[in-house]
């Protein structure tokens, strides 16, 4: 469910439970954290860039799952803390709408791209949980307290073209583009100087 690889110095980890809208069990938790602590060893990688199969990126949680106490697994931190600890590129090619604890990741990258199909919600409120420990810091770090505070605590969903206005988003690409835009952006890191990447990355 969790798949991965690196090619020519791209490191590919995909979300693929598309007939389950990609809704995440603990064991796909464990496997995204794991995958991005493997890749972060890899001596030849420069970029990383995570997607979903089919027309959701993810559903969040597993709701038999999400029942049985997922909602409440360290694994989800585990996961957003293995994407934002990444000394490389990253970034989220969105293939579809996020919802609930898969926003943890989504945050946690450099780079998002998204289809204008995409929508993004985290109905923490609506169901009675809290927001992972770090997500509402990333939140606020790029679309602002206020409209941190309608995701979160007004509930709100929002389309793909108001993400990209508040910064949610970084670019809207058609889903057809989507992976060759994703790799394009890593044409330049490709091209530069081992560690050269990690020490701009330093700066930021």
């Amino acid at each position: 469910m969790i798949l991965r690889e690196i090619v020519n110095g791209i490191g590919h980890i995909r979300i693929s439970r598309p007939e389950k809208a990609n809704a995440l069990t603990e064991p796909m938790l464990a496997a995204l954290a794991d995958g991005f602590r493997a890749m972060a060893d890899a001596p030849d990688l420069r970029a990383v860039i995570l997607t979903g199969t089919g027309r959701v990126f993810s559903a969040g949680a597993d709701l038999d799952a999400a029942r049985a106490g997922l909602a409440l697994s360290p694994e989800w931190e585990r996961l957003s803390g293995a994407v934002a600890a990444m000394p490389c590129l990253t970034i989220a090619a969105l293939n579809g709408t996020v919802a609930g604890g898969a926003m943890g990741m989504v945050l946690a990258c450099d780079i998002r791209l998204a289809v204008p199909e995409a929508k993004f919600f985290y109905p923490v409120m609506r169901l009675g949980y809290l927001p992972q420990p770090g997500d509402p810091a990333r939140l606020v770090a790029l679309v602002g307290p206020a409209r941190a505070r309608m995701i979160l605590m007004a509930g709100q969903k929002i389309a793909a073209e108001e993400a990209r206005v508040w910064g949610l988003v970084d670019r809207i690409v058609a889903p057809d583009a989507l992976m060759a835009e994703a790799e394009a952006l890593c044409a330049d890191i490709l091209a530069a100087p081992e560690g050269h990447a990690a020490a701009i990355a330093g700066m930021l």
